[in-house]
């Protein structure tokens, strides 16, 4: 099923997405890949305050590449998540709603999770030039000297994701196959 979703993501928008459903996020999104987690995971075990808030918000997996003349991000195809998996469920716990990355995430991050009432979506990998159709802006709001994997801030009209892990911890990576086998 399709559906049309806002970003910051509400709780309740989360509870109402299931494994499987088709989803394009229109709002604001942010990007974060294995460098910033393991900044902001090292700033929260310091007790400092982080670059964004996590209350609501969807990270992104990705690190693009340059803009081409005209545009405001270059290719932007998600990362595999599970080199997140050991920050997700602190961030998960500080109220972080939704994720999109690719391929299969941990126990613990799938408990974060359920716990939290948040979402794992999937962008398609190997897509980045169609997913940055989606992106009308991006800006870099912490970490610079990072480069790609700088936390950047975006603006999405209808970006393409699936739900892979809901909020009951449905997980389509084990369903679909499920399915395929009967």
């Amino acid at each position: 099923m399709d559906k049309y979703i806002n970003a910051p993501l509400s709780k309740e928008d989360a509870a109402g997405l299931r494994a499987g459903d088709y989803v394009y996020i229109n709002g604001t999104i942010y990007t974060a890949r294995d460098a910033a987690h393991k900044r902001m995971y090292e700033a929260l075990e310091r007790g400092e305050k982080l670059p964004m808030d996590m209350e609501s918000n969807i990270i992104y997996y990705m690190g693009p590449s340059p803009a081409r003349e005209g545009r405001p991000i270059g290719s932007a195809g998600p990362t595999t998540a599970s080199r997140m998996d050991k920050y997700a469920p602190s961030l998960l716990d500080l109220g972080l709603r939704g994720m999109i990355g690719k391929g299969k995430r941990s126990q613990a991050v799938i408990d974060g999770i359920t716990r939290n009432g948040a979402v794992y979506f999937a962008a398609v990998g190997g897509a980045g030039a169609i997913l940055s159709k989606a992106i009308k802006s991006s800006e870099v709001i912490a970490y610079d000297d990072l480069g790609t994997e700088a936390i950047r801030k975006l603006e999405v009209e209808n970006f393409p994701v699936v739900v892979v892990i809901d909020s009951l911890g449905n997980n389509l990576y084990e369903t679909a196959v499920e399915q395929y086998r009967k």
